[in-house]
C-alpha cells in the first residue's frame, strides 16, 4: 500500500512522457497491480454520504434496485462521484436532489452512469446559477447539450430538465 502514491506518480509522468491519456482521477491501483480501477461503493454507503450533507435523492419508480430503469441505484458507484456530490452541496449551499445513479437505462459507455462515474440532479435555480456561473462552458456535446467544466474536470451537461454530471474525480474533497 505504502508504494501506490510513487506508483501513481511513475504512471502520470510516463503518461505526461509518452501522451497517453489519463483522466482526471484515474482511480486507485487495483489489488492485481496492473490496471486502474475505481473504489466502488455500495447504495447504502452512498445514501449515508449523501445524507451526511443533506443531499436528497428519489426515483420515479420509488425504489433502488439497480437493474430497473425507473429506480435510483447507487450500487457501484464510484468513491470520487459521491464525493463529488459532497463537494459540490458544500460550495453552493443549494438543495441537491439526485434523480438518476448507477440503474440501469443510461448511454453506455466508459464514463457511463452504469460505471458509478456519473450522477443526474435536479435542476433548480441555485444549482444553475452556480454552474454556468462558477464552470466553465466548454461547449456542445453530441446529443445538444450545453456542458461546463469545473475547475477539477468534471462535466456538467445541461440536458434540459436535469444536469448530468460526469465525475472524473471528487472536486476537491
Amino acid at each position: 500500500m505504502k508504494h501506490r502514491p510513487k506508483l501513481r506518480s511513475v504512471v502520470t509522468t510516463l503518461a505526461l512522457v509518452t501522451g497517453a491519456f489519463l483522466a482526471p482521477g484515474f482511480g486507485v491501483l487495483s489489488s492485481a497491480g496492473d490496471a486502474f480501477a475505481a473504489t466502488k461503493i455500495t447504495h447504502a454507503t452512498a445514501t449515508s454520504m449523501f445524507s451526511q450533507v443533506g443531499i436528497t435523492w428519489s426515483s420515479s419508480g420509488g425504489c433502488s434496485n439497480r437493474n430497473v430503469a425507473t429506480c435510483t441505484s447507487f450500487d457501484q458507484l464510484n468513491l470520487t462521484s459521491a464525493q463529488g456530490a459532497q463537494t459540490l452541496k458544500r460550495a453552493t449551499g443549494c438543495a441537491l436532489n439526485i434523480t438518476g445513479g448507477t440503474e440501469t437505462g443510461h448511454a453506455s459507455g466508459t464514463y457511463s452512469h452504469w460505471n458509478g462515474y456519473k450522477l443526474d440532479y435536479g435542476k433548480n435555480t441555485c444549482v444553475t446559477n452556480y454552474i454556468k456561473n462558477t464552470f466553465t462552458y466548454i461547449g456542445v456535446r453530441g446529443d445538444g447539450s450545453p456542458q461546463w467544466q469545473s475547475g477539477s474536470g468534471n462535466v456538467y451537461a445541461d440536458e434540459g430538465n436535469h444536469w448530468d454530471v460526469t465525475y472524473y474525480n471528487c472536486g476537491g474533497c
